[in-house]
């Protein structure tokens, strides 16, 4: 989920009368994120849209992942997030919130998407560790991950029977990126998204996240995590099919490729003794194949 940042404005005395800021940015961008946000395949209209809400989600995520922010100012900053999304805090010091309900409004998108950012958040400033895999997919990635997907379903005015498989899609790809994240939310945040009994029954500790290379156990438990996207990719294959939007479509065949690459590169190397990533180059042809794929299949459809 995230790496260690400076924090840039620290909690302010309960006396102390200036307003101060509320987010604390880590410098952490859309070009660090695993798939294409707002990229040339999205529509130049709304492109703007995607990112106030990309802004809001980076800006809450930064404030439950500050390793220097206690557990009770993460929440209290959340909150007050949370309201300006409802316009019950104008305070200008909430700048992304205000903004991203702005866009909201413009679109007649709900704000139940933003909401459901914020309940995963506020379990990032107080849950540590996570029981079964059942757990961490609905109790965790159905408001950290699915939203994003959701949203961009309601921007294009596409059926919401598509969450199904945009959830799928979004939820693997929130695992690939614990994943790759694992040792780092251990060693930062103490936080571990590894279900609890695939640990135990593979016979791994959570201190195996601190060593210099997975053990086998530890191992283990990373393709049991990597078996289960893949059967989520199974559903999100089907997305981009039954798009309306052909830009959106050529996205979500890009996104799925991109999950599908970095799992494959997810079970050949080990995320604990090094950072795996996709290529700049790998990247790219990702995005040609997804979009290749969906023009290619439409125009073929057509044509028959």
């Amino acid at each position: 989920m995230t790496r260690a940042h400076a924090i840039d404005n620290p909690p302010r005395q309960a006396d102390d009368p200036r307003p101060g800021p509320v987010e604390t940015p880590s410098g952490k961008g859309a070009a660090d994120e695993n798939f294409p946000v707002g990229s040339l395949l999205i529509a130049k209209k709304l492109r703007p849209h995607v990112a106030a809400f990309y802004a809001f989600a980076r800006a809450i995520d930064d404030i439950a992942d500050n390793p220097g922010l206690a557990s009770e100012e993460k929440l209290a900053r959340l909150d007050r997030m949370d309201k300006a999304l409802t316009r019950e805090d104008d305070d200008p010091a909430l700048t992304s919130a205000h903004r991203c309900r702005e866009s909201l409004d413009q679109c007649g998108i709900t704000v139940q998407h933003c909401h459901d950012l914020i309940t995963a958040f506020k379990g990032d400033a107080t849950k540590l560790r996570y029981t079964d895999w059942d757990e961490l997919i609905a109790g965790y990635c159905r408001y950290s991950a699915s939203p994003v997907g959701r949203y961009l379903l309601d921007l294009h005015g596409e059926d919401p029977a598509g969450y199904v498989n945009s959830d799928a899609l979004c939820d693997a790809l929130q695992v690939l990126n614990h994943l790759q994240d694992c040792q780092d939310d251990y060693r930062t945040l103490d936080r571990v998204y590894l279900p609890g009994d695939w640990l135990t029954a593979a016979g791994a500790r959570i201190e195996d996240l601190d060593a210099a290379a997975a053990s086998p156990g530890l191992r283990k438990v990373f393709d049991q995590c990597l078996d289960g996207v893949d059967e989520l990719l199974k559903v999100a294959r089907a997305l981009p099919g039954r798009l309306r939007s052909r830009r959106l479509a050529m996205e979500a065949a890009t996104i799925v490729r991109i999950a599908e690459d970095l799992a494959a590169a997810l079970r050949r190397r080990d995320p604990v003794a090094e950072r795996v990533e996709l290529s700049k180059p790998r990247f790219v042809w990702c995005l040609l194949r997804g979009a290749f794929d969906v023009w290619f299949g439409r125009a073929r459809r057509n044509a028959a």
